[in-house]
Order: structure tokens, then C-alpha cells, then sequence
């Protein structure tokens, strides 16, 4: 996957990847050409683990080809493929979940699916003599393999939403040195300040007895 490498490792390709078509090692002193048939085939997947491809790298790598989540039958299909003596109840289950998971913008994939079925099948073959019910092992599995949170599905797309800055009011630099009731903070309102205060003690100042003998 293209984008779990550094930049650093991206720039030792440049060469490869534009009209000069080859690499070269410093260390070795030597230059490597590329087959007149080279073609080159990158993979990336967007998540929170990779890096970002330099600018000088996708402007090589074209044409780029968006490839989204599998269509329910088809996803339905991978999953009988890599198991096929799998429950179709069980089946049904796992692609209803992964639909529902795509149609929410969450990061879970196909691969998350088998997964999820492989530890609910060894989970009901674990003890012949004590049944499991197939949704109870299926539910345990889930929770096993993509955390509790993945039971609600609905309520994690939220928080991510939230914690992507959704719902969130955006903060400026002065909210990084003083908290937002700080009268010190350059951005607070002051707009509820009352500038008579000062008039109003004057005027309580000459309600006092003897203030007049005093500005006499």
C-alpha cells in the first residue's frame, strides 16, 4: 500500500516513476533501468495510520482509479468465497452490518466481515455438548473483533462526526493559553461589560454623609 511509506522512500522512486525510468543506490554506486514493459500498480487505503503521498508522487501515478465498498451481493459473495461452509443466517447477518457500517462512513471493511465470521464459527464449534445460539456467538464476535462500540453502529458515526470537528465550535490561538471565561483572552465578549459601573460608584460615593463637607 503506497501510502504506508514515508516520503523518504517515495523520493527514492522518483526516478522510476517519471520519463527517466530507473532507480539508483548512492551506497552501490550503480543504476538500475527499468524493463521497457515496466508498469507500476499502487494501492492505497485512506485511514488514520497512513501518510500522505507527496505532491511530486501523484502527479506520477495517474491514472487514479476510486474503488468503493462492494455492492451487497457482492459482498455477500466474498464472504461465501472465502467461507463457504459458513450458516447463511450467520452470512446475512455480517453483510447487513457491513452495509449499514459503509452507508455511515465508517472504516469498516469486507476483511473486518471474515473475521467476524471465522471467530463466531470456532466460537459455536468450541463445545458440541454446550450450544451456542448462532446470533449470541455472532454478537460476541463482533465485540470481540471490532470492539463494543461496533454494536451501535448509528451512535459511533456520531462520535466520529464530533470528534472530526462536526459539531464542534473551532478554536483560535488564544484558546491554547487562556480558557474561554478569562477576561484576558483576546477573542472574549465583553459585549455584557457595564462601563456605568464606575459612574454608579461615583454616585454612591456622593450619597455618603459628610460628602459634601469633604469638597468643601
Amino acid at each position: 500500500e503506497g501510502n504506508r511509506m514515508n516520503e523518504k522512500s517515495w523520493a527514492s522512486l522518483a526516478p522510476l516513476l517519471d520519463h527517466r525510468r530507473y532507480v539508483e543506490s548512492i551506497v552501490a554506486g550503480i543504476t538500475i533501468a527499468a524493463h521497457p514493459d515496466f508498469r507500476c500498480a499502487v494501492t492505497m487505503n485512506e485511514d488514520e495510520s497512513t501518510f500522505e503521498i507527496p505532491d511530486y508522487i501523484m502527479s506520477r501515478l495517474q491514472p487514479t482509479l476510486t474503488l468503493g465498498h462492494p455492492a451487497r451481493e457482492d459482498e455477500l459473495a466474498i464472504l461465501k468465497y472465502h467461507l463457504p461452509f459458513a450458516d447463511d443466517q450467520m452470512l446475512n447477518l455480517t453483510v447487513d452490518f457491513l452495509q449499514e457500517s459503509h452507508s455511515l462512513n465508517l472504516d469498516f471493511s469486507t476483511r473486518d466481515g471474515i473475521n467476524i465470521m471465522r471467530f463466531a464459527l470456532k466460537r459455536m464449534a468450541q463445545d458440541p455438548t454446550h450450544p451456542v445460539a448462532r446470533d449470541d456467538a455472532w454478537r460476541e464476535s463482533l465485540e470481540k473483533c471490532l470492539g463494543e462500540d461496533a454494536t451501535d453502529l448509528k451512535a459511533l458515526a456520531s462520535r466520529k462526526s464530533q470528534s472530526l470537528g462536526g459539531n464542534i465550535v473551532p478554536m483560535g490561538l488564544g484558546d491554547f493559553f487562556f480558557s474561554p471565561d478569562d477576561p484576558l483572552h483576546p477573542d472574549a465578549d465583553f459585549g455584557e461589560f457595564d462601563d456605568d459601573d464606575d459612574d454608579d460608584d461615583d454616585d454612591d460615593m456622593d450619597d455618603e454623609p459628610g460628602a459634601d463637607e469633604g469638597r468643601r
